[in-house]
């Protein structure tokens, strides 16, 4: 794993034999940094920015694909011409495409009767909120006491666990939550690969460019479809993890956002109107007063 902003002149260089970009990257711990409550995850203003000019570049499809909810993370972001994935890629919809999982869409009854149980089961448990996204169910713990949090893993598993055995649910852990989604082969690696073809007709030909990063274990599938694929960026988000398979990492969503002011600035200087970052900020205040 290597750090990126130090590899640059290398990643350059494979940029410049791109097509097309495919930029792709999670939401919470990534474009903005982990908070204790998901309702407190907003983008910072110059990160806004910078994702408003890159959606607007001719050379790069951008996306979002977040564990969140595709109304929750559209509401997050909320700049046209993207690609919003939510519920880890069940549910997709960005320029010319729409897309729910079916099989996951049969399950929406049983999640309801799941987060009414959970509710119920957890709610002597201080610091706990599950979250109903449809297509899926987010146990939070980030607030509960220590000693509490095996507590929670452990009913979470029974109740869970259960329906699990019936084959309609299955636990997938993060950071400082356990995602309970219905017993489907998707993930966001299985997105990826859908946009990928979806925009990169031709596969390798095309000279498509894909980029995807991440902070989280559900994030390891979308790095690993990356590295099949073989051109492109895998990046994780935190301190460097040997247990990722990335092929590079950034310390944190502020990184993030310098990374992608310097991918804008060399999309821009690619081409034959160059309109400078910090001129972009000062016609966005401007609008906003």
């Amino acid at each position: 794993m290597k750090y990126l902003l130090s590899a640059w002149t290398d990643i350059a260089r494979q940029l410049r034999e791109a097509n097309h970009i495919l930029l792709l990257t999670d939401y919470d711990g990534t474009l903005t940094p982990i908070v204790e409550h998901p309702d407190l995850a907003n983008l910072s203003e110059n990160t806004r920015i910078i994702l408003q000019t890159l959606a607007r570049q001719h050379r790069i499809t951008l996306g979002v694909i977040s564990g969140r909810a595709l109304d929750d993370l559209k509401e997050k972001v909320g700049i046209k011409g993207m690609i919003y994935a939510g519920n880890h890629g069940l549910e997709i919809e960005g320029p010319g495409i729409r897309f729910t999982n079916t099989i996951a869409e049969e399950f929406r009854p049983f999640l309801r009767i799941m987060h009414y149980v959970l509710e119920r089961t957890l709610s002597t448990v201080k610091g706990v909120f599950i979250e109903n996204k449809g297509l899926s169910l987010s146990v939070h713990y980030r607030l509960a006491d220590k000693d509490r949090i095996e507590e929670v893993g452990r009913i979470v598993g029974e109740v869970a666990g259960d329906a699990g055995a019936a084959g309609k649910a299955r636990i997938v852990p993060g950071k400082k939550v356990y995602e309970v989604r219905p017993t489907v082969t998707w993930n966001k690696g299985n997105a990826i690969k859908l946009l990928m073809k979806k925009y990169g007709k031709g596969g390798r030909r095309s000279g498509l460019f894909a980029i995807y990063l991440g902070d989280d274990v559900t994030d390891e599938d979308g790095f690993k479809v990356i590295n099949n694929y073989g051109i492109g960026l895998s990046i994780y988000v935190g301190e460097e993890n040997r247990q990722s398979v990335a092929h590079y990492y950034l310390y944190s969503s502020i990184e993030v956002a310098n990374f992608l002011t310097m991918l804008l600035e060399y999309i821009q200087n690619r081409v034959s109107v160059h309109v400078p970052l910090d001129e972009i900020m000062r016609e966005q205040q401007i609008e906003m007063t």
